[in-house]
């Protein structure tokens, strides 16, 4: 397990973070350049070893129920790992082409068409249009809502 020191020292090598140090000796580490809502990055690492990484964006990552992963036993290198694709994963850098699409299927094998054309991102059941939203945000929140996944 690396120790407290360590991995301040692994999340402090990204410009892009802002350290904020909070209560009880825990360190926050915040990405102000996020175009989410959610800006932190690194979550109460604490000299006991417990420190979380926001990781809701990505898909095939086990989080809480917030988004978070307890990175107590990561090792160096899979600490700044998962730091970097958090990081990516706020910054919206992929942008979407017109027309580009996303499969979304639930627990019951139904499936969901995201699509984005004219600005916006649509929600296709088949032909029929299920939903619009004017950001790709609030298109995945309904989708994680209504029990989809990104395939």
């Amino acid at each position: 397990m690396l120790s407290f020191e360590e991995k301040l020292t692994i999340l402090e090598s990204f410009p892009e973070l802002e350290r904020r140090d909070v209560s009880l000796g825990r360190v926050n580490f915040h990405y102000e350049q996020s175009v989410f809502e959610k800006k932190n990055v690194g979550f109460h690492f604490h000299p006991n070893g417990n420190g979380y990484i926001f990781a809701g964006e990505l898909d095939g990552v086990q989080t809480d129920d917030k988004g978070f992963v307890n990175v107590r036993d990561y090792s160096a290198e899979e600490l700044r790992s998962l730091v970097e694709q958090s990081i990516r994963s706020l910054t919206g850098e992929a942008p979407w082409k017109e027309g580009q699409e996303e499969k979304w299927v639930d627990s019951e094998q139904a499936s969901l068409v995201l699509k984005y054309e004219d600005d916006m991102w649509y929600i296709f059941s088949g032909l029929n249009l299920e939903a619009a939203f004017e950001t790709y945000e609030e298109a995945r929140e309904y989708l994680r809502d209504e029990g989809f996944a990104r395939q």
